[in-house]
């Protein structure tokens, strides 16, 4: 380290002092003026700096750099001849040489001052010599506040970040802190400056990211809102005017309410898809993904891949860097698996083990996925058959079948046909651009007997067809309208009896054959075979699942 007295403590005197009173290179061991009032002199008495009237005074002194800035004739020879060992500058010299460093510390001033980041500096004791004002909007702390301070007069108690840079001379990257007078969080990342392969400061760049809390909230809101439109009805959407249909809604919010995989059962056209959608936009999980699959559009071949995804070079033509699932598109939300019963037995095997470990492993790779997702399944197909043929699973039934919902028919349920009807007038006059206010009472009549084979799908095509034909003008949908087909008498089917073993089967088997009776004598309504039957409409569902009597 080279030692620096200074001769003269005016205002030049003053500004060399300022330059390099804290200069990692020179220590400055003395300030000379014969007035003892001498500004310069009053900063060095502060900074505990030697002071002196006379350079006389520093005689037999290590004196390696000596500057004049008396600005009086003849001093600078007298140095020179007092001081032979020691360099000699001339004040001038000097005050230009800082002039130009000062410029230059001023556009780096500048430079930091005008960009958007909020930046503090510390030099090498850890006092903080340097903040811009973005650091000011951050924190709140002026430069009074910290500047020739300890760099953790703005963090409290917490480990400063200069500190740990100055110690170690390695950098510091995204610590997370919190800062100002609202204990902002903060990440900071700090680097250290290094001049001749010695540490002489730190240099720190902050980042609000409460500020960036608050996009990802928004951000995660505004996904929520969109997911929440892919369920695209809810249990408003359904009609349920009769008791049966009102049964399987309850039915249906009580399963949205449990965490269980949800098997809904009816034939096609019932509106197992509505229903599913309903439960889970009435969910826990409404806020998530509702990914709906039809098993029975995929080509056998993809659809292992399409459920559980695949590793890039799987098989020929898989895409490059792979393929997410269906289940982990799902993650957090809820799996519609339409047709389940059309699923290969290979497919099926490894959707047990996801049910079962809550995991999947895509096609080509090794490493598990969590996943964590509720099934809704839905199909028209009779399981329990295709479980003694060998097509279904038995373990996977019981796996999707923990809560069975069973839609009726649509003929089971005349007391819904006039609020369907309507229901479908309304939507379809949009879709038509028709005006069509009601249905007249011989079109009712009409919807009422026929059989409807393909359900509400059904009576929406019957109802859209007779909007077609009518007139823009028209306001009543009419018999004539309507183009249906005449209903078929059913074939009633005995079944042959078997020979009685026991007293319990026996039982059974009649009980079966009178609930068989009652459903084909009332065309199918449960509601009405239930009170003929004398038995609760629930009893009923219950015999008709245990006994698969399936129409």
């Amino acid at each position: 380290m080279h030692h620096l007295l200074i001769v003269g403590a005016g205002q030049g005197g003053t500004e060399v002092l300022h330059a390099f009173q804290r200069s990692p290179l020179l220590t400055v061991i003395g300030v000379v003026d014969s007035n003892e009032q001498a500004p310069g002199l009053q900063l060095a008495r502060r900074g505990e700096i030697r002071v002196e009237t006379s350079w006389t005074a520093f005689e037999g002194t290590t004196v390696d750099f000596i500057i004049d800035a008396t600005g009086k004739r003849g001093v600078f020879e007298q140095l020179i001849q007092f001081f032979p060992e020691a360099a000699v500058l001339p004040g001038e010299f000097v005050r230009v040489l800082i002039e130009r460093l000062t410029e230059k510390e001023r556009m780096l001033e500048a430079i930091i001052h005008c960009t958007s980041e909020a930046i503090s500096v510390a030099d090498q004791d850890g006092q903080t010599m340097l903040i811009n004002p973005a650091y000011t909007r951050m924190t709140g702390y002026s430069g009074q506040d910290v500047i020739g301070k300890p760099a953790s007069a703005d963090i409290g108690m917490q480990e400063s970040v200069h500190l740990r840079v100055l110690e170690t001379g390695e950098s510091v990257r995204d610590a997370r802190m919190k800062i100002g007078h609202d204990r902002r969080d903060i990440i900071v990342n700090a680097e250290p400056v290094v001049v001749d392969g010695q540490v002489r400061g730190s240099v720190g760049v902050i980042r609000d990211i409460s500020e960036m809390k608050a996009l990802a909230k928004e951000l995660k809101a505004a996904r929520q809102k969109i997911r929440t439109l892919e369920a695209k009805y809810t249990f408003d959407d359904i009609i349920a005017e009769s008791e049966a249909m009102r049964f399987v809604v309850d039915q249906a919010k009580l399963a949205a309410t449990m965490p269980v995989n949800v098997l809904i059962r009816g034939e096609s056209g019932t509106g197992k898809e509505l229903f599913a959608h309903a439960i889970h936009a009435a969910s826990e999980r409404r806020y998530e993904q509702l990914v709906r699959v039809n098993c029975a559009a995929i080509a056998p071949s993809l659809l292992e891949s399409e459920l559980f995804g695949y590793e890039e070079g799987a098989f020929s033509g898989a895409r490059r860097g792979g393929k997410r699932g269906y289940f982990e598109e799902a993650h957090g939300g809820s799996l519609f698996l339409d047709e389940i019963g059309e699923l290969p037995l290979d497919v099926q095997v490894k959707l047990l083990r996801v049910l079962q470990e809550n995991e999947v492993v895509r096609v080509g790779g090794t490493k598990s996925v969590p996943v964590d997702v509720r099934i809704i399944a839905a199909t028209n197909a009779n399981l329990e058959q295709k479980i003694i043929t060998g097509e279904f699973r038995e373990d996977l039934y019981y796996r999707i079948n923990r809560l069975p919902i069973h839609i009726p028919a649509l003929r089971e349920r005349p007391d819904d046909l006039l609020p369907l009807s309507t229901h479908l007038l309304r939507k379809l006059n949009q879709s038509y651009g028709r005006s069509v206010a009601r249905i007249s009472e011989d079109a009712l009549e009409v919807i009422r007997k026929q059989e409807w084979k393909g359900n509400v799908r059904e009576l929406e095509n019957v109802i859209g067809r007779a909007l077609i034909f009518t007139d823009k003008t028209e306001d009543v949908l009419r018999k004539g309208h309507l183009q249906l087909d005449h209903p078929v008498a059913k074939k009633r089917v005995e079944r042959p009896k078997k020979e009685i073993k026991h007293l319990s089967d026996e039982m059974s088997y009649v009980e079966e054959r009178l609930i068989r009776e009652a459903l084909e004598a009332f065309d199918g309504n449960k509601t009405e075979a239930a009170k003929q039957l004398g038995i609760s409409l629930r009893a009923l569902y219950y015999k008709v699942e245990r006994f698969n009597i399936y129409q």
